[in-house]
Order: structure tokens, then C-alpha cells, then sequence
């Protein structure tokens, strides 16, 4: 092995001699340089190889070949990079090849091989370095295109790029996001030849010897791609997404038209067809003569009538195709256009009804999913329409009885209009849903309780709710009484609660550590009440918690009252309780503390 190492050291003595004698280096900085080489050599060469060592090594190299840059720049010299990068990147492509050599299956090397040659190789060797791995990971789509994109946009080579997805698509014949990109390539290849060919027009200059097919001018070879790809892959959402391609190509109006006019014809039983080409109306531009509006009124009047068109195709939809998915995307449309921003009074009292009048038939038919009735409730509530979002609500409790949020939705609704039945229907959803999903209404009503009635009826409801809400759930309740106990009462009823509840497992850190900074709120602050709830805490938390041990040694140290002795009997109970990198963040948090400390 030593032989080895020395001859890969003398193999870079020519270089390293070079970057000496053009004064890029001191002779003491290719002396380190020559050390830290040896080190790295060694542990590529052992026996037992570790991956972190070879990626150590190709990041040396790296900042080696930018500092060479940097000091080139600096000095103004260009010569010798043959001799001098060239050969540390041939180095560095070895180092590589070994390690992509044992570890075929990291991915991210593989890539990080990609990045170098990228930036240090020629074309030439990429080109090779991504044949070697799509030969091992021929099962990846995502790097067959980036391969593909790779050999069109920096390469130019359009049919290199077309082979790959060839290729590509023999390995995966199923593949939307691969026809998908080799379609977008043959659009953008057209593109760029039907550019040239323009401008080579445009200066009256022969283009009769150059190579411009006209089947690829038009987009041919994208029609046949996407004929072939709906054969194969079926579906209105793939078929949006090549006509969302193909609209990205001014020249591509004709494949544009064949390809919306297919989706209608093979997707008509599609919710997504049916909002495709209801937005569309949003998109229509006017006429060549016709007058663009000029006015904020003028352009607000344009919008309201694209709208309508919108809907009008909805409306048409929903009667074609009446689901609850349809409904999703009709209702879905009016409240993304209700969101925006309009000064037109008129316009957005439009969109409101339009949208109120959208979710209410779509109740009458029973086909409005349960999270668009909590949209709908949100939408009345905004306005100050409580009668009505209270109707909704009872509604869609009939018909989702079983749902916390449409409970807490009638909740709210009532809360809102200061309804005097609101601790009673409380009790009535308690009744009707399974006490472990009910945690949200428990914390509703606490908090509604803390704003309208009495502590004592709060604290009641706090004390069912624990007793009620099970398992790891009731940590969150917990804070929350100890928290509204702290509000409301004072440090006395803090402790007074996390005294009756410091045997109520499970807890959380945040539990413990709200109590230890209500005490060191207290212009008294006793240690001994800290001493209490850290080793409470350390009971539940000490084996996995480092920062409660160290927290617990600062308090010993910086608290008037506290015992610097007592921190080497914490710091040996902490080494016994805390396993792996516990133990070790605690040792190393441990040493810059004293460190800090001295």
C-alpha cells in the first residue's frame, strides 16, 4: 500500500512543481499540500473503505482546483492548465469512478459526480459519466430526463436527447412524467430550428442546403409523441398537462386545437375536463379589432362577463356530470375568484352570490363534501350572515354527525351570535362523537369558558377534560390548564395545579419547563421549588433530555440560593441516565459551558 500511495504523490509532483514555480504556491504551503495528500491516499487505499473518506477527498480536490482560480486571477495568470487543472480533474474523476465503482447504488453520488464534470469536465466525459449511470440506475426516470435535458440544452445535440427518451421510455413504457419532457423537447427543438430558419430567412441567405424538416417545423414529431402517450396513459390529468405543454409554443395553435378538442371528445365524464375548459373562458383574449378596455370599470365589466361565460360552462357541468367532485371544482372556482381583489363593488357582490348560490345547490343536492361546508360557514360568518351559517351548520351536522369540525363549526357560529345555549350543546356534542377525537372541542370550550363564565366553572371544565381525554393527547390539555391557571390565578393556582396533575402521565418537556419559568418569574424565586420540579422533570425526561440536565447545573451555579457543590453529583446521575447522543451532546454542551464559565 505505501508503494502506492508514493507513486500517486510523485504522480503529482509535476503539477504541484508547476504551481511553485509560476508563484501561485510557496514552497511551505506545497509541502502541507503534499501531507494533507498522503493522509487522504491512505485512507482511500486501506482495506476497509469508507465512503465519507473518498467524498473527503473529491471536496479537497475541489477547493483546491478554486483556490488555484482564485490565486490565478488575482496574479492575472492564464498558462499551464494543461498541466496544472487538467490533471488535477483527471485525478479527481479517478477518485470518482472508484467510488461510484463500490457504492452503485448511492444515487447522490452518482450526482455529485454529475455536478463536478459539469463545471470541471468537457462535454465529452459527462456524456460518458451519465451513460454509466443510467446503465446502473436504468429504473429512475427523473435521471433519464435530466440526462436528456442535459444532452439538448448544453450539448445541443437534439438527437442524442431523443435517443435517451427512446430508450427511457423501453425501461418505462408507463411513465407520464417521461412523455410529458420528451414532448416539451420536441416542441422546444422545433421551436428553435423554426427560429433559425427565420432568421436565416430574414437575412436572404440560402437555407436550402441545411437540414429544417418539415415535420419537425410543424410539430409533427410532437403530435405523434402525444397520439402515442394518451394511447398509453389515460386520463384527463395527463391530457391537461400536454395541452398545457403545447399552449407554451406560439407556432403549436394547430396540436393546441387537436388537443383540446380530443379532450373533450375522450374525457367528457371527467370533473377535470369540465373545469379545464370552464377556465379557459378566462383566457380568451379579444378579437384582432376589437376595443380593449380602457377603464377600471370598463376592464371590472370585461371580467364580470368572463366569469359568467366560466360559469355558464359549470352550470352546464354540473348537469352533465353530477358528482361531488364536479361540484368541488365548480365551488372551488367561485371562491378562488371571490379571493381576489377587486375595488368594484359591483363585481365582487357578483362573485359573493355566485358562490353562496353555488353551495347552496350543491347541499340541496347533497353533494358538497364536508370540507367545503366548513368553507361555507367561514364565507357567512365573514359577512355576518350568523342565522344562515347556523342553519348550515345544523345541516351539515345531519349529515356528518360524527365530525369534530362541524361541530366546532356550529360552535363557533353560536359563540359568534353570544347564544345562551352554548354550554349545552357542548354537552350534546360530547354525547354524540367518541371521546378520542373530542380534544379540540374540550380545548374550545376552556377557552370560551375563561371569556364567559366564572374561574370555578372553567376549572370544572378542565378537570373533566382530563379526566376524559386519554393518552397522549392530554399533554396538550395540560399545558393549557397550567397556563389559564397561571393567567387566571397566579403562580398559587400554577402550583396548585401542577401538583395535582405531576402524577397524571404522559407529559411533555414544554409542561415542566412552563412551571420552572413561572417560579423564576417570582420576585422570591426559591431554588428549592426548581430543585423539585427538575428532578420531576429528569423523572420522565432524564434518560433523552441533555438540555434539562445542563439547565439544571446552570441553576445550581448562577441561582443565589443554589449549591455550585451539588453540579459534579448532577453532571455523573446525567452520564448514568442519558444514552448514546444524548450523552454526547450533553458532554459537549457540558464542556463549553465550564470552558465559558473559566
Amino acid at each position: 500500500m505505501a508503494e502506492i500511495i508514493q507513486e500517486r504523490i510523485e504522480d503529482r509532483l509535476p503539477e504541484l512543481e508547476q504551481l511553485e514555480r509560476i508563484g501561485l504556491f510557496s514552497h511551505a504551503e506545497i509541502k502541507a499540500i503534499i501531507k494533507k495528500a498522503s493522509d487522504l491516499e491512505y485512507k482511500i487505499q486501506r482495506r476497509a473503505l469508507c465512503k465519507e473518506d473518498f467524498i473527503n477527498y473529491v471536496q479537497y480536490e475541489i477547493n483546491f482546483l478554486e483556490l488555484i482560480q482564485r490565486r490565478r486571477a488575482r496574479i492575472g495568470y492564464s498558462f499551464k492548465k494543461d498541466e496544472i487543472e487538467n490533471s488535477i480533474v483527471h485525478r479527481v474523476q479517478g477518485i470518482f469512478r472508484r467510488a461510484s465503482a463500490k457504492w452503485k447504488d448511492d444515487v447522490q453520488l452518482w450526482l455529485s459526480y454529475v455536478v463536478f464534470c459539469k463545471k470541471w469536465a468537457t462535454k465529452a466525459q459527462l456524456s460518458k459519466v451519465f451513460s454509466a449511470m443510467l446503465a446502473i440506475h436504468s429504473n429512475k426516470p427523473a435521471l433519464w430526463i435530466m440526462a436528456a435535458k442535459w444532452e439538448m440544452e448544453d450539448r445541443l445535440s437534439s438527437e442524442s436527447a431523443r435517443q435517451l427518451f427512446l430508450r427511457a421510455l423501453r425501461f418505462h413504457p408507463q411513465s407520464a412524467k417521461l412523455y410529458q419532457e420528451y414532448f416539451r423537447m420536441e416542441l422546444m427543438h422545433a421551436e428553435k430550428l423554426g427560429k433559425e430558419k427565420e432568421e436565416f430567412e430574414k437575412a436572404k441567405m440560402d437555407v436550402g442546403n441545411l437540414d429544417y424538416p418539415e415535420e419537425i417545423l410543424t410539430g409533427e414529431l410532437a403530435r405523434i409523441i402525444y397520439k402515442n402517450s394518451i394511447n398509453i396513459i389515460k386520463g384527463a390529468e395527463f391530457h391537461v398537462s400536454l395541452l398545457s405543454i403545447a399552449q407554451l409554443f406560439d407556432f403549436a395553435k394547430n396540436l393546441q386545437k387537436e388537443i383540446y378538442d380530443d379532450l373533450q371528445a375522450l374525457h367528457t365524464d371527467d370533473p377535470l375536463t369540465w373545469d379545464y375548459v370552464a377556465r379557459r373562458e378566462l383566457e380568451i383574449q379579444p378579437q384582432p379589432g376589437e376595443e380593449q378596455p380602457a377603464t377600471k370599470q370598463a376592464r371590472a365589466l370585461e371580467t364580470g362577463r368572463r366569469e359568467e361565460r366560466c360559469c355558464a360552462v359549470y352550470e352546464e357541468a354540473v348537469q352533465t356530470l353530477p358528482t361531488e367532485a364536479m361540484w368541488k371544482c365548480y365551488i372551488s372556482f367561485c371562491l378562488e375568484r371571490f379571493a381576489k381583489k377587486t375595488s368594484n363593488r359591483s363585481l365582487r357582490g357578483q362573485r359573493l352570490e355566485r358562490t353562496m348560490t353555488a353551495f347552496k345547490k350543491a347541499h340541496e343536492l347533497r353533494l358538497l363534501p364536508e370540507f367545503l361546508y366548513k368553507q361555507w360557514i367561514e364565507l357567512l360568518r365573514q359577512h355576518d350572515f350568523l342565522k344562515e351559517a347556523l342553519q348550515v351548520a345544523v345541516a351539515g351536522i345531519e349529515l356528518f354527525r360524527d365530525s369534530v369540525m362541524m361541530w366546532q363549526m356550529k360552535l363557533q357560529v353560536l359563540i359568534d351570535s353570544k347564544s345562551p345555549d352554548i354550554a349545552s350543546l357542548f354537552k350534546e356534542a360530547f354525547a354524540s362523537l367518541k371521546p378520542q377525537v373530542c380534544l379540540p372541542l374540550w380545548i374550545s370550550w376552556a377557552e370560551w369558558s375563561e371569556g364567559a363564565q366564572s374561574q370555578e366553572d372553567t376549572e370544572a371544565i378542565y378537570k373533566k377534560a382530563i379526566l376524559a381525554v386519554m393518552g397522549a393527547d392530554s399533554v396538550t390539555l395540560k399545558e393549557k390548564y397550567l397556563d389559564w391557571a397561571y393567567r387566571s390565578g397566579g403562580y398559587k393556582k400554577a402550583r396548585a395545579v401542577f401538583k395535582s396533575l405531576q402524577e397524571s402521565r404522559p407529559f411533555s418537556v414544554a409542561f415542566f419547563r412552563k412551571v420552572i419559568q413561572f417560579e423564576k418569574e417570582q420576585e422570591s424565586c426559591k431554588m428549592a421549588n426548581l430543585r423539585e420540579y427538575y428532578e420531576r422533570a429528569l423523572r420522565e425526561f432524564g434518560s433523552v433530555d441533555s438540555d434539562l440536565w445542563m439547565d439544571y447545573i446552570k441553576e445550581e451555579l448562577n441561582h443565589p440560593l443554589g449549591r455550585p457543590e451539588n453540579c459534579g453529583q448532577i453532571y455523573w446521575r446525567a452520564m448514568k441516565m442519558l444514552q448514546g447522543e444524548s450523552a454526547e451532546a450533553f458532554v459537549a454542551k457540558h464542556a463549553m459551558h465550564q470552558s465559558g464559565h473559566l
